[in-house]
């Protein structure tokens, strides 16, 4: 199942009504700093405990060494995914994938995917405000190739990527796109959006979705239709 919602609250209660209403649908949440930073473990816990997988939106982006310890950490706990910046270099990723490598215990490794661009950020902003040279498009792909270098499961990208992406690097390289707004969303903050089906289609493995699901009047209702546009 490729949709991955996402809990954007800051309190445990309305994240356990809606894994409560979509049990049985979603399987993977995400879990970003917002509702971490305001619960902590106890919010993984919560999503783990349900039986579903939890994807921990983190961005990461420091120096290496504090990255692979905390990388390390988060590894221990479980997850089946988080995310570090890219634009953190390559001996930041590297040493974070070192890092979950050496896990030990019971479970899984944890995938780790590299943030390229924001779905917030436009052309714009790269050029005029942090001063990137490369278009966006080359900005994305250039981080790509630095992550798949270091040795990291794939990236976290714009659906308007997602195709030259996957040209680029072919099946085994994971993509998971946020920006996802079905068709008549508002788009929000999002800059670079696409459809669930549009995303799917360009290649995605999988769809970060949120307000459209979470801020539906029937959210249940709301994923089922997503789940049946993308059959």
């Amino acid at each position: 199942m490729p949709v991955i919602v996402a809990l954007d609250y800051p309190e445990l209660r309305p994240c356990r009504e809606l894994i409560q209403k979509l049990k049985g649908l979603i399987k993977i949440y995400k879990i970003g700093t917002e509702l971490f930073t305001a619960q902590g473990w106890e919010a993984v816990e919560l999503v783990q405990k349900s039986g579903a997988e939890v994807f921990l939106d983190l961005k990461l982006h420091d120096i290496p060494a504090t990255v692979a310890r905390t990388s390390r950490v988060i590894a221990e706990r479980g997850v089946w995914m988080f995310n570090v910046h890219a634009s953190g270099g390559f001996e930041m990723m590297r040493q974070t994938k070192v890092a979950v490598d050496e896990k030990r215990g019971r479970g899984a490794k944890p995938l780790v995917m590299a943030v390229t661009i924001l779905t917030s950020l436009e052309e714009k902003v790269l050029k005029e405000e942090l001063s990137i040279r490369h278009s966006l498009r080359d900005q994305v792909m250039a981080l790509a190739h630095l992550a798949k270098k270091a040795g990291l499961d794939g990236v976290i990208c714009s659906p308007e990527e997602t195709e030259s992406l996957r040209r680029e690097f072919g099946k085994n390289f994971m993509l998971v796109t946020p920006g996802i707004r079905p068709v008549g969303s508002d788009s929000n903050d999002q800059k670079r959006s696409l459809t669930p089906k549009e995303a799917l289609q360009k290649g995605a493995n999988y769809l970060v979705i949120g307000r459209p699901i979470t801020a539906a009047p029937d959210p249940c209702q709301a994923a089922r239709q997503i789940l049946h546009s993308l059959e």
